[in-house]
């Protein structure tokens, strides 16, 4: 009898441990709601690594979503562009003390900058490190061999759930590529 108990109570702890993904699962909690976003450690295991090492340290909390553009010659609801946030708005000082990361090009992870996408922000090669933007609709003009420099952007994940709270954001009323309000990042944690 104290056997099945045990058992009983063993299936109930692991029942209400949450649910189990193969790769990490992050919330971005946000004045506007919530976003979760699943990473790809498998395919950009150095950029996940900063992105959660970040996330660990709270480097995120009170952070912003602060940046939006949308994709020239589309006029439809599914093809608009994207948002981008992190910390430079709100806590520059933090940003700028963080070293760049080894670049992961979309053509060494196999990953595109479609709807939904996350990507680091860059200015050069090797810059990016905290700043992220997510997809809003299909943007392959971020992946290898394409614009710019031809490096592309680094796609380490995707939106999991709360892409309608990723297009509100975007709805914002903007000064040019910049929101007129911030759109606040409270945390972003691991689930």
């Amino acid at each position: 009898m104290q056997k099945l108990i045990f058992i009983l109570l063993a299936v109930a702890i692991a029942g209400c441990s949450g649910p189990a993904y193969k790769n990490p699962h992050v919330l971005i909690a946000t004045n506007f709601g919530d976003v979760e976003l699943e990473l790809f450690p498998d395919k950009a295991p150095k950029t996940v690594a900063a992105f959660l090492s970040y996330i660990d340290s709270g480097y995120y909390d009170n952070g912003s979503f602060y940046r939006v553009l949308m994709t020239e010659g589309f006029s439809n609801d599914t093809n608009t562009g994207l948002i981008q946030g992190g910390t430079w708005i709100t806590t520059d000082k933090k940003h700028t003390a963080v070293p760049g990361i080894v670049h992961e090009s979309t053509k060494q992870t196999g990953l595109s900058h479609t709807d939904g996408t996350v990507s680091l922000a860059r200015l050069a090669v090797g810059t990016a490190s905290t700043e992220f933007f997510i997809c809003i609709g299909d943007q392959t003009q971020f992946d290898y061999g394409k614009g710019g420099d031809g490096e592309g952007f680094a796609a380490f994940g995707k939106v999991f759930e709360g892409m309608d709270v990723v297009r509100k954001i975007q709805r914002e009323h903007s000064n040019g590529e910049s929101f007129a309000k911030k759109i606040i990042i409270s945390k972003i944690k691991r689930l």
